[in-house]
Formats: structure tokens, sequence, C-alpha cells
């Protein structure tokens, strides 16, 4: 097994950053009070989290069974959180919130729940890590 090297480190720490960040950014606007700053300040450090998590796994490989050149299937969302967070930031700008809203949404359950359930498969470094 792999040990924690210090670019796993802070792939992992800025990934379980954003799984715990993510729901104060997406539910500060919800409900009968409004908290426009707290959710951009959340929504901010979110993002950031979200950005080094993804850049930092574009160096990490891989040693599934189901793998190409060090990349496993999970691999495929660095590329999808990219250009998520890219168009909820251009829909933002555009002001079509609604789109923004739904695009955060979906990017924190792919890129963090989804994303860090499949860490847990057997075979896979995490899973070794919690379960032993």
């Amino acid at each position: 097994m792999t040990s924690l090297t210090p670019l796993l480190a802070v792939h992992v720490t800025a990934a379980l950053s954003a799984v715990v960040l993510g729901p104060f950014a997406l539910w500060a606007r919800l409900g009968m009070t409004q908290r426009p700053k707290l959710h951009r300040a959340f929504g901010y450090a979110w993002v950031s989290m979200m950005l080094l998590a993804a850049s930092t796994a574009l160096f990490l490989r891989s040693t599934i069974r189901f793998q190409a050149a060090g990349f496993s299937p999970i691999h495929l969302l660095i590329p999808v959180t990219f250009f998520s967070i890219f168009g909820a930031f251009w829909y933002l700008a555009k002001g079509n919130i609604q789109i923004h809203k739904r695009i955060m949404q979906n990017t924190y359950f792919w890129a963090c729940l989804f994303t860090g359930a499949m860490t847990l498969l057997p075979g896979r470094l995490m899973n070794h890590w919690v379960f032993g």
C-alpha cells in the first residue's frame, strides 16, 4: 500500500475540507434567513478546496485493477470538476442564479459525495486506511 506522501496529504485534506465546507456554502442561502456574505465566504473556500483537490488528483496515480496509465475511472471527474466550477461562475456572472445553484449542487454531489464513496471501494487506498 502507498504511504501518505505530501501530495496525497494535500489532496486528502482539500477533499475532506470540501466535503465539510460544501453544505455550509450550499445551504447558507436557503430558508427564511438569507446569508449572502456567509454563502460567499464558504463558497469561495469550498471552490478553493475543490480546485486544489482536483489539481492534486492530476498527479496521483491509481493502482487498482481498472486503470489506464495510472488513471482510474474516478479521475474522469477531474475535468468535470474544472468545467463545472467554471460554468457555475460563468452563469453567475450572467445573472442566472438557478443554473449556478444547480451546477454547484451537482458538483458537490458528484465530485465530493460520489467520488468520496468511490474511494472507499475495496482495493482503494482510502478503503485500506479506513477499514484496515
